[in-house]
C-alpha cells in the first residue's frame, strides 16, 4: 500500500481540475481563474493596458492558489493541452518550498473527465511500478 500523497492537475489558463490519486475512484475538484471572458471584454473597452495588467494579476492569483494546494502533496502531475502547466511548473521550481515535491509535466489532448481519470490512474500506476522495480 502506497502512502504517498499524489495529485494530478489537468489545467489550462482558466480552469484546473485537481484529482487526488488514491486506490478509490478519483475525485475531481475545480479551481477557476477569476478573470472571465465578460471581465476581459469590460476591461478591454476601458484600456488594453489595463486589461493585460488585470489578466496578469488574476493569472498570478490563480497559480498562487494552485501552488498552495500543491504544498500538501508529495507527487504532483501537471497535464493538459495548453502551456499553462509549463508556466505553473516554472513558477513552482523557482521556489524552495516545492523542492521536496516531485512535480512532473505531461502533455495531453483535450480530455473528458473520464479520460482525465484514466490518464491519472495510468500515470501513477506506471510511476509506482517503476519505483518498485
Amino acid at each position: 500500500m502506497n502512502n504517498l500523497k499524489n495529485l494530478a492537475i489537468y489545467m489550462d489558463h482558466m480552469n484546473a481540475h485537481l484529482m487526488e490519486y488514491t486506490n478509490d475512484p478519483v475525485e475531481t475538484m475545480t479551481v477557476h481563474d477569476k478573470f472571465s471572458h465578460v471581465e476581459k471584454e469590460e476591461t478591454l473597452s476601458k484600456s488594453e493596458s489595463l486589461m493585460h495588467n488585470k489578466e496578469q494579476h488574476e493569472q498570478a492569483s490563480y497559480y498562487k492558489a494552485l501552488g498552495e494546494i500543491i504544498l500538501k502533496y508529495e507527487h504532483v502531475l501537471l497535464f493538459g493541452p495548453t502551456e499553462a502547466k509549463e508556466e505553473l511548473f516554472n513558477l513552482l521550481t523557482k521556489s524552495h518550498l516545492y523542492s521536496k515535491i516531485k512535480i512532473e509535466v505531461a502533455h495531453s489532448d483535450k480530455l473528458t473527465e473520464n479520460q482525465q481519470h484514466a490518464f491519472v490512474k495510468a500515470h501513477f500506476k506506471n510511476y509506482m511500478n517503476r519505483a518498485h522495480a
